[in-house]
């Protein structure tokens, strides 16, 4: 079976339907005439149809950045300053990812400037769940603590806010996951999607609502002080942790995301602190080239190793480091755990694949088993969703309350699928994309039959086939380096924000070989007649003895440096026969 990944990432298999692009108005062409023809095109493919959109996408255009527009940071920031003044107890309640890491220790690093007393707590996956728990709380509560500021996590915590109050605590809650019907009655509630909070951007990640607060609380010290002295931190400095946390929770690199990972990314290659200089050298990665690439698929998964298989206060100790004596004996240990990772989460795809076939007879899939490590059914629901391009629920049967992870197409919104299961569950919550659960197992078969019924009345039968968005269709003679240089202005690229993929119609395939060790990839030569281009597809080295004379292909363009040689070549997302990805008669954009 041919694993289906993001368009970003290798390439699609058929069927997928390629969606073509519609060509911006004639208004916006002459309103933009300085954009590349390319660039607006993909630009209006992403819903950027006004110029004020445009500037603002690429920074010319900035909206005021006030952190007190963000509904409860008003109140949270009053509360943290009074117990910074009397010395109260502070504890920050983080996630286990690497979202809730970094935001974690964005707040720990604020909250320390600040003069506070402070200490963070991270559950444990497998003894813990996620979120806040009783347990916790009450411990917290024994020890002293006055005021539990959560991060990444507590906005579908109703009971455990009103059991945290009861003991005595301030709980002021920060997430940006989705809300539930009803919020927690904490202190404050910080989470730009809740219900009138005016922030003009709902998509934060966690690490970066957590900078909002961090902003306020700089902002309010400058103008008002109440820590025993001048706080050694700018805000400038907790740009990489956002970078990190944003782009490893896949949130969209649209708004203020954007340029929050730009200046991020900025800060991260300049002056990376010892415990991400240490991972990046684990990762074989230069400090001073990382891109949002390299975070999604080498930093990230390191760091998400901690909380998977161990306990993720590695990875906050990592990225706390004062130097990189300290952090190296860390680094290492959380590369080793991702290798781990990586072999028992293939380990549980292959089990799962075997069970359920090559086309598993439900719209939603439900898999699990007893033995399943709890820290990577996040990983296994992904690879199985990919692969089957299903909703997927992967459930650790531990005991009678199981815990499961569920990821989705973007065509199934699976936390308000599971706002309509509520009743079955002991507790939920997440994105559109991807939740965390945990029910009684006797409930399984239920929630099932429920979630299927579900997909039955949303999905329709196209939305059971995977898209791939053309961005433009070109010609060989468009690609050079001028069009190149152009795409790479809309970096970072990424989740929402994915890497142009330019379409060409009707080549001819001059070469064709397979390469890796064991003949997993394919290495193409394409020409137009005139023209030839390289072109790699990985994963797809069994189409080599198969593909006709022409085909259609559509792809990414990059530039491929081997042994100081630069040659552009396409990062094939997708190949079909000619007529079947571009119907017949369709020809390139002019540019």
């Amino acid at each position: 079976m041919s694993a289906r990944y993001p368009s970003w990432s290798v390439l699609l298999p058929v069927p997928a339907r390629w969606i073509l692009p519609t060509p911006p108005p004639p208004l916006l062409r002459a309103r933009l005439p300085y954009l590349h023809p390319v660039l607006l095109q993909v630009l209006f493919n992403r819903g950027l149809a006004e110029p004020d959109a445009v500037e603002e996408f690429f920074g010319r255009r900035v909206r005021p950045d006030d952190p007190f527009l963000m509904k409860g940071v008003a109140e949270a920031v009053e509360r943290l300053r009074t117990a910074i003044a009397r010395r109260e107890p502070i504890v920050v309640y983080g996630d286990f990812d690497a979202d809730g890491v970094t935001a974690t220790v964005l707040m720990m690093q604020t909250l320390q400037a600040l003069g506070a007393v402070v200490q963070p707590y991270i559950p444990h996956r497998i003894d813990e769940g996620y979120g806040l728990n009783n347990e916790a709380l009450a411990t917290l509560a024994q020890a002293g603590a006055r005021v539990v500021l959560t991060v990444d996590c507590g906005i579908r915590s109703q009971r455990e806010v009103a059991f945290g109050q009861a003991l005595g605590l301030d709980l002021i809650i920060s997430d940006h996951h989705s809300p539930g019907p009803h919020l927690p009655a904490a202190l404050a509630v910080i989470n730009p999607r809740q219900p009138d909070c005016r922030y003009p951007f709902d998509g934060l990640a966690g690490v970066g609502v957590a900078f909002k607060l961090a902003q306020a609380l700089l902002r309010a010290e400058q103008a008002a002080p109440v820590a025993p002295r001048p706080p050694r931190l700018s805000e400038e400095e907790l740009l990489d942790l956002i970078a990190l946390g944003t782009v490893a929770d896949l949130m969209p690199l649209r708004g203020e995301n954007r340029l929050l990972v730009q200046r991020g990314l900025e800060r991260l290659r300049q002056a990376p602190r010892p415990g991400i200089l240490a991972l990046a050298q684990t990762a074989g990665l230069q400090p001073e080239q990382i891109t949002a690439y390299d975070i999604g698929f080498k930093l990230a998964p390191r760091l998400n190793a901690a909380g998977r298989l161990s306990t993720a206060m590695l990875a906050y100790d990592l990225l706390m480091a004062p130097d990189l004596e300290t952090a190296q004996p860390l680094a290492l240990e959380l590369d080793r755990l991702n290798r781990e990772r990586q072999r028992l989460t293939d380990e549980a795809v292959q089990w799962a694949t075997t069970d359920l076939g090559e086309a598993p007879p439900d719209d939603v899939i439900l898999v699990g088993r007893p033995d399943l490590p709890p820290g990577i059914v996040g990983l296994a629901a992904s690879r199985l969703k990919d692969l089957y391009y299903r909703p997927v629920l992967v459930v650790e049967l531990g005991g009678e309350e199981v815990r499961g992870s569920a990821r989705s197409i973007p065509e199934f919104h699976i936390t308000a699928a599971l706002d309509q299961c509520a009743d079955l569950l002991l507790r939920y919550g997440g994105h559109a994309a991807a939740a965390g659960f945990t029910l009684p197992r006797d409930q399984l078969p239920a929630l099932r039959r429920r979630l299927n019924a579900i997909a039955a009345q949303m999905l329709r039968p196209e939305d059971r086939m995977p898209k791939l968005t053309i961005d433009a269709i070109v010609s060989l003679k468009d690609m050079d380096y001028a069009l190149l240089g152009k795409l790479r202005e809309l970096e970072p690229t990424g989740a929402g924000n994915e890497p142009p993929v330019l379409a060409v119609p009707n080549l001819m395939v001059r070469q064709s070989r397979r390469l890796g060790a064991n003949g997993d990839h394919l290495r193409l030569v394409l020409s137009d007649g005139y023209l030839s281009i390289d072109a790699i597809a990985f994963g797809q080295g069994h189409l080599a003895e198969g593909l006709g004379m022409r085909v259609d292909v559509a792809g990414h363009l990059e530039d491929n440096a081997w042994q100081g040689q630069h040659r552009l070549q396409l990062r094939l997302c997708d190949i079909r026969p000619a007529g079947r990805g571009i119907p017949p008669g369709v020809t390139a954009s002019p540019l």
